[in-house]
């Protein structure tokens, strides 16, 4: 089987209870819809790329059979993992949905899949680098940019950044001095 582009929706975290219960960090706006009863789920790496089984190669599905709020996430049960045993084995990993399953953003929204590729400007124009990568933290997104001196992280917030071109790839920011030296 083979997907489109995904987008990782959520995850895992660690195991909870003895049952195979998993807690899921939510990385979207809609979990309720994404983690009904019934939905599957594609499983990821910890870094959110697909994560074929390596026995058969085949794209590893979950399906939901509950899921309820816990924290600022799910406790989420899936079909297939019935105790602590097996559930201690999926943890870091992403959950991912094909983007065209998905409600597309608004023109002022993005997914976070879009940004690596994109070039750094400041507010002038002028090249800043490449978004590498991008990786979560408790206060949100930060971007991993190659500058000319090297890697630099700047946190994807309103703080930072005035805006994004998607049809030109450019992500607009607004670096205080210092930071990207």
């Amino acid at each position: 089987m083979t997907i489109g582009p995904t987008a990782v929706v959520g995850r895992i975290r660690r195991a909870h209870g003895i049952k195979g219960e998993l807690v899921v960090a939510l990385h979207t706006d809609a979990p309720d819809a994404i983690f009904a009863p019934g939905a599957r789920v594609f499983v990821g790496t910890p870094d959110g790329d697909l994560a074929p089984d390596p026995r058969t190669g085949r794209l590893r599905e979950l399906v939901v059979r509950a899921a309820r709020d816990f924290q600022d996430g799910l406790l989420i049960f899936f079909e297939g993992i019935d105790d602590r045993t097996q559930a201690e084995q999926w943890r870091a990993r992403t959950l991912l949905v094909p983007v065209d399953e998905l409600e597309p953003p608004a023109d002022d929204e993005l997914w976070a899949h879009e940004l690596p590729g994109m070039m750094a400007r400041d507010p002038q124009g002028a090249e800043i680098g490449e978004v590498r990568s991008y990786y979560e933290l408790p206060q949100g997104l930060v971007l991993e940019i190659i500058t000319p001196r090297g890697l630099r992280d700047v946190p994807f917030n309103d703080a930072f950044v005035l805006g994004f071109d998607r049809d030109a790839r450019t992500v607009t920011l607004d670096v205080p001095d210092g930071l990207l030296e």
